[in-house]
Order: C-alpha cells, then sequence, then structure tokens
C-alpha cells in the first residue's frame, strides 16, 4: 500500500492507497472507508471509493483542507486490512443470448473457446464489486479470466438495455438503465440494478461479491426480463 493525497477540488481530497486494481485491495479500502467515516463525522459530505482509491468531500465551512489532511493522516495510521465481512453475495441471473448478446460471437472467436464454454466461464467464479459511476448503480466488477478479457468496442453503441451484461477488459457489468455503451455484450439479467425506493438506491455496493448464473428464456421472462433485440433499440 502506497498512500498518497492529492487535491480534487478546494473541498475535496483523493486519498490513494494502490497503484494497481487488484481484489485483494478491498478489505484495505473497506478499512480506510469505516476510519474516515468515523475520523470526519458529521463533517462529511461524501466518501467515494474506487478501485484504488476514495474521493472525501468534506465541509469546507467546519475543516479548513490542513485540518482534513491532518484527519486523514491520523484515520489511516496503522491501517489493516477490513476483518469484517466484505459485503453482500448477489446471485443475478443472466439470459446469456446472441439477440441481447452480440459479442458472445466476437469474445468466442478471441479465445478460441465455444460460447458455451465462454458463457459457463463468466459465470463460473464470483466478482467483487469494486466501484459505482457511469450510471446510477453501475457497479463495476471483476476481474474476469484472462482468456474473456476483451477491449470495449471502437463505436461505442448509442442505446444499450438496461440488464445488458457486459465484458470491458477484465471487468464486467450490467447496465442498470438504457443508455449508450461500449462495452462487449454478452447477455441480459432481468434484476432491478438501481431503484429510488431502495436503501442507497444501488442493488451492489463496493465491497459486496456477485455470481452471474445462466438462465433459460423462459426463466428470464418469468422473472421479468425484456427480451427486446439489441438491434431494435438502436
Amino acid at each position: 500500500m502506497k498512500l498518497r493525497v492529492e487535491v480534487v477540488a478546494l473541498d475535496c481530497l483523493m486519498v490513494r492507497l494502490f497503484d494497481e486494481i487488484s481484489e485483494t485491495n478491498m478489505p484495505w479500502m473497506l478499512a480506510a472507508s469505516d476510519n474516515l467515516h468515523t475520523a470526519f463525522a458529521g463533517h462529511l459530505i461524501d466518501l467515494v471509493p474506487s478501485y484504488t482509491t476514495l474521493m472525501v468531500h468534506y465541509d469546507l465551512t467546519a475543516l479548513s483542507p490542513s485540518q482534513a489532511r491532518e484527519l486523514i493522516a491520523q484515520a489511516l495510521i496503522d491501517l489493516s486490512p477490513n476483518a469484517r465481512s466484505s459485503g453482500q453475495r448477489h446471485v443475478l441471473p443472466v439470459w446469456y443470448d446472441l439477440s441481447v448478446g452480440p459479442e458472445l460471437s466476437l469474445l468466442s472467436q478471441r479465445s478460441g473457446l465455444a460460447i458455451d464454454e465462454v458463457i459457463r466461464r463468466h459465470g463460473g467464479r464470483e466478482y467483487q464489486v469494486f466501484a459505482l459511476g457511469f450510471a446510477p448503480g453501475f457497479a463495476f466488477m471483476g476481474l474476469v479470466e484472462e482468456v474473456l478479457a476483451a477491449p470495449r468496442l471502437n463505436t461505442p453503441r448509442k442505446k444499450v438495455a438496461a440488464g445488458s451484461v457486459g465484458i470491458a477488459e477484465r471487468q464486467t457489468a450490467a447496465y442498470p438503465v438504457v443508455s449508450p455503451g461500449g462495452w462487449n455484450l454478452i447477455g441480459r439479467t432481468p434484476a432491478r440494478l438501481f431503484d429510488r425506493e431502495r436503501d442507497g438506491y444501488s442493488l451492489m455496493q463496493p465491497g459486496d461479491t456477485v455470481r452471474f448464473e445462466a438462465v433459460s428464456h423462459a426463466e428470464f421472462i418469468n422473472l421479468g426480463g425484456d427480451d427486446t433485440p439489441l438491434e431494435a433499440l438502436a
């Protein structure tokens, strides 16, 4: 761990703990998040965790930048990885099909694996939620097997259906709402990933773990999924 504090704005500091994305970072990130919440108490406006950083947005009317830095330094002295549970575990049903996951064939060609094997491998491991961003409820997860890794599309789609499951490099994610996007799409989940009536809004939070479970078309529909082909959204 290489602790650095960087200025983002007058009332925001970026606490950088690591230089590389790794699944082993999360216990440290959770511990740092807990300590910072306690240290800043009512003077904390927002704390945004990511793969290797935590952005601390504090009340500038209550704390000076130097005081904020001091609180961070004190909070992270002798930091040790958090032993508590890393978060909730989620199982997301996914209908893997070319009509909603057109890059299944591309990933099959790139990897030399049959499409069924691509599906099996994507659903064969548990992924850690590293961060939320891009759109409300959009959870960046990883890491997928290297054989499944693929760069983002050269030309992003103008519309990606809500629930679309994709891969970009060694990350995977599901789109919570209809939006533009350049990830390699491989399927669709009926899960409601963002809900204003839910506490915290997002189904998933950093530190949670996710497993994707393949379901049939009939199961997908019974769970409330929308099977509108991707091309119909263009």
